[in-house]
């Protein structure tokens, strides 16, 4: 929680963030940078630092979502980041609709996934 793990390869660093106090995240260099934080929205108070992937989840990419207009409602700490692929001044970010849910037990145009990414 809230600390870096290199891989048995030392080939990738994996960075934790669960969001519970102020982002201090740090790449290594030389390595792949995986950074997973629990808020997608959580990746805009990060500053000066790049990765080469960010994972995040929570918003279950909005459970409704209407043709056109996307999701119509997603918790709190997502801001724009509901689902997909983002470009960010700190690396691409993805944000999967995972399998769980939120408030209600119920998934509309938004089918639950397991993503599978391969580095």
């Amino acid at each position: 929680m809230d600390e870096p793990v290199l891989t048995r390869d030392g080939r990738v660093n994996l960075i934790g963030a669960t969001c519970t106090k102020p982002p201090d995240v740090q790449p290594r260099a030389g390595v792949k940078n995986l950074l997973l934080i629990h808020y997608p929205f959580w990746i805009e108070r990060l500053t000066g630092v790049k990765f080469d992937l960010a994972l995040a989840g929570h918003s279950h990419g909005g459970q409704v979502r209407l043709p056109f207009l996307g999701a119509v409602l997603v918790p709190g700490g997502v801001g724009r980041y509901d689902l997909g692929l983002f470009r960010t001044p700190v690396g691409p970010l993805y944000v999967g609709s995972g399998i769980g849910w939120f408030f209600l037990n119920l998934r509309f145009n938004c089918r639950p996934e397991i993503a599978v990414i391969e580095i």
